[in-house]
């Protein structure tokens, strides 16, 4: 088989559908692909087509110009799909499975996959522990936002449906596993929610969406969402979430006003870097403000899930501390409140057949929480212009239009 269709960063505020190679079973050099993994064989790889890839808030900070990617990177890290080759190596995963891809590339092999830290695996990225498709410094892995792309290790990595009729009845749902719903769950579970827990969620996007659907998952009493966003709030408010509007104030406020306590049990950063300031200040960036601001609200002794992004590198901030990932954290407040903090990459594989298993046996409906909305890969610059204009939606890119096909 031959040729092969890709989204592409092309530029701040730019990005592109254009042709792209078909996989191979070795790493090929491209933009953003590590020397150090460039001729890498991958004989223990599958060859996956998308039925579903998604376009993530992550991909945005990229395509905003809010990172170091180069030019011509392929993005997408949201991959779910068919296996139509197997590498050499492969033994269990069959051509024609239905499967998930985590977001995390991992081995299988060192200590932090066999730990169940997928999210830091020590040997798909030389530059450090952590790798993932189509992202900048993440090793180079070529992305998902395409009509085919290459999985390493896939008998460690692929999540098989157990029934493709069944998971293709699901199949929206089922494309929110490869990154967002484990993500928002992991931001719960970090952030200790459990069966009567009041949980305030700073983030109305699909990440915040995705903690909140999780959070009624886990059992929580209350779940509040914070944004900017009317639309998006209004998205939350549509499953049972309580919402504030921190552009009218300070949550510490409004949640006072719906708990009769300005404090709750558990606190979940859906946001990242990029935030915004509250009030007055609401459309000033203040990265710090989130995590200021969870650990003013999240009682002493409480936990802080951190799901939301933050990097290393930000060439767009505003000040040179900022440009490096040095933020003015009141870490002394969590301290003297006994918080416990919970950062970086969510491990998909931790939770994402648990979250299979309650998709299939309809103990949740994703989709319909974070409004997954299908369009074809063509439209995918479309998609990240409403994206990035705060489209209350969960654009989900339709390669080969399987997705209008099913119900």
């Amino acid at each position: 088989m031959s040729g092969n269709k890709a989204v592409a960063y092309m530029g701040p505020g730019k990005v592109e559908v254009h042709a792209t190679d078909y996989p191979e079973f070795e790493l090929k050099d491209g933009p953003g692909v590590n020397p150090a993994n460039v001729g890498r064989k991958v004989r223990h790889g599958a060859i996956v087509k998308a039925i579903a890839t998604n376009i993530c808030g992550s991909d945005q900070h990229m395509v905003r110009g809010r990172t170091t990617a180069p030019v011509g990177l392929v993005l997408g890290h949201e991959i779910t799909g068919e296996v139509v080759e197997t590498g050499p190596d492969v033994e269990f995963i069959r051509t024609g499975d239905l499967v998930s891809v985590p977001f995390n590339i991992a081995c299988g092999r060192c200590r932090n996959c066999k730990e169940g830290k997928t999210g830091v695996c020590e040997n798909v990225n030389p530059d450090r522990p952590g790798s993932a498709y189509g992202y900048v410094d993440m090793g180079g892995w070529v992305g998902g936002q395409a009509e085919y792309v290459l999985v390493p290790y896939a008998d460690w990595n692929l999540l098989k449906f157990p029934d493709k009729e069944q998971a293709m009845e699901k199949i929206l749902d089922l494309a929110m596993l490869a990154d967002i719903f484990p993500t928002g769950f992991h931001g719960c579970v970090t952030a200790g929610v459990q069966p009567g827990s009041t949980v305030y969620i700073a983030g109305a996007g699909p990440v915040g969406l995705a903690a909140a659907a999780s959070a009624f998952l886990l059992g929580a009493a209350v779940v509040i969402v914070g944004d900017l966003n009317k639309e998006r709030l209004d998205q939350a408010h549509s499953f049972g979430c309580e919402t504030i509007n921190v552009a009218e104030g300070e949550p510490q406020d409004q949640i006072e006003q719906i708990l009769g306590s300005p404090e709750v049990d558990c606190g979940v950063d859906a946001v990242g870097f990029e935030a915004r300031g509250h009030g007055r200040d609401a459309e000033t960036e203040r990265p710090a403000t989130v995590l200021n601001t969870l650990m003013e609200i999240t009682r002493a002794g409480g936990a802080l899930g951190i799901p939301g992004l933050y990097v290393t590198g930000d060439p767009g901030a505003k000040d040179e501390a900022a440009k490096q990932g040095s933020l003015s954290i009141r870490f002394g407040l969590g301290w003297a409140k006994s918080h416990s903090f919970f950062t970086g990459q969510c491990p998909v594989m931790r939770y994402n057949r648990q979250l299979m298993m309650a998709i299939l046996h309809d103990r949740v409906q994703i989709a319909k929480a974070v409004n997954a909305t299908p369009i074809p890969l063509d439209q995918a610059p479309q998609g990240y212009e409403d994206f990035d204009k705060g489209a209350a939606r969960k654009f989900v890119l339709d390669p080969h239009g399987m997705l209008a096909k099913t119900p």
